[in-house]
């Protein structure tokens, strides 16, 4: 039986019949491409400029907060392997950027430059995204340098704006407690408003009384014990509120906490001695022998004695807050102003031909190729017929919707 040959078809694409296609439609090709770039040309020409101007400033260089600083002190070892797992361990750029796009910023800069009128803008919430829109800040992890840039259609506005920014965020923070230490300084300056308040109170209720049965003297023994008892008292209650502020930031397994625990404990203790009759030294001893106006009277200049201790004691530890505060300040240093930028950074004109240039090209080269796939299946009798009943249809169609 005589075998057939085996005959092998070449199915490969042969790249010559790509380039005839591309060299017979290359009128089209250039003929888009050039003109999509020349109109892109044309519109970034008509586009209005728009100018950045940009700001810089130098963040403290820390490794992050000071409450999450002092947990991590606690864990012993572990800790710095701790921070770096947890992300605890930031800088504060995070932070001030968060700060400078926060909602009174931006009002602050709102009112200041009349941003409603410039912008048109319907409500302050409008005026505020337009600003927002217009704000860029950039953080530079390695220089701990963080940039604030404005872009507007005036170079010296833009400039006017970036360094208003700063102004505003600088004064915005003012009032902020951010630091442990400014945390402190509000906590003991309220409670210095209450001890200063019982003071009054205290010195007003003994002059009250004086001024109803008259002055009465006690001997020395009853002042020394209540102006014992005042300063112990005095103790007790900043150690508590110290408490108080060491609970913010600290566990119940913190050493220097256990200790002022322990130190107030035998403050009470030793409060509670002076003051018990059966035991140490009774402060209300000398007045037992007294009569009763003189009783009344050692405990008025107790109160008194005790709320001027409580107020002095808070006022030192308030002082030590605020210098603590100062010496803790954060201090946001400007390394360079913002100032009118030469150079446009909207429209990139040169970038945005290119760009239409590409995208016209392989535009074209697709449409040259289609319109060849056309060309070449109209020519075939079956496909033709397809054609027809296509443009039938779709002319069917346009007169039933007439």
């Amino acid at each position: 039986m005589e075998e057939k040959p085996l005959i092998i078809e070449d199915d490969e694409i042969n790249l010559l019949d790509y380039l005839i296609v591309l060299l017979k439609r290359k009128n089209i090709i250039i003929g888009i491409t050039m003109g999509l770039a020349v109109i892109t040309a044309i519109i970034s020409l008509v586009m209005t400029p728009v100018y950045k101007a940009e700001t810089k400033i130098l963040t403290p260089q820390t490794s992050g907060s000071s409450m999450a600083s002092q947990l991590l002190g606690q864990l012993g070892g572990a800790a710095a392997a701790l921070g770096g797992a947890s992300g605890l361990m930031k800088t504060s750029a995070d932070l001030y950027i968060a700060l400078i796009k926060s909602r009174p910023v931006l009002d602050r800069m709102v009112d200041r430059f009349h941003l409603m009128e410039l912008y048109k803008a319907k409500s302050r919430e409008d005026a505020r995204q337009a600003i927002s829109g217009a704000l860029i800040t950039q953080d530079d992890k390695k220089s701990g340098i963080l940039s604030v840039g404005i872009m507007d259609k005036d170079p010296k506005m833009a400039a006017d704006m970036a360094n208003a920014f700063v102004e505003e965020f600088k004064g915005f923070t003012n009032g902020l407690a951010v630091t442990e230490a400014a945390q402190r300084r509000l906590f003991y300056e309220e409670q210095l408003k209450h001890a200063k308040l019982s003071l009054m109170k205290a010195e007003e209720s003994l002059k009250n009384f004086q001024e109803k049965t008259g002055a009465v003297k006690i001997d020395s023994q009853a002042m020394l014990a209540i102006q014992g008892i005042a300063t112990l008292r005095g103790q007790i209650a900043v150690k508590e509120v110290q408490v108080k502020v060491m609970k913010t930031y600290s566990t119940e397994q913190n050493p220097d906490l256990r200790k002022v625990e322990s130190e107030l404990n035998g403050l009470k203790s030793e409060v509670s001695k002076l003051e018990s009759k059966g035991g140490g030294y009774d402060a209300i001893t000398p007045t037992g022998r007294m009569p009763s106006l003189g009783v009344e009277y050692a405990r008025e200049m107790r109160n008194l004695k005790i709320s001027e201790s409580i107020y002095d004691l808070m006022l030192k530890q308030y002082e030590s807050a605020k210098l603590d505060e100062a010496r803790d300040a954060t201090v946001i240093q400007v390394i360079e102003k913002a100032i009118p930028p030469e150079r446009r950074i909207k429209p990139k004109r040169t970038q945005m031909v290119l760009i239409a240039a590409v995208t016209g090209f392989f535009f074209s080269v697709f449409a040259a190729f289609f319109m060849e796939y056309i060309e070449k299946a109209s020519k075939d009798a079956e496909n033709r017929e397809r054609f027809e009943e296509i443009k039938a249809n779709i002319y069917f169609g346009k007169r039933r919707k007439s």
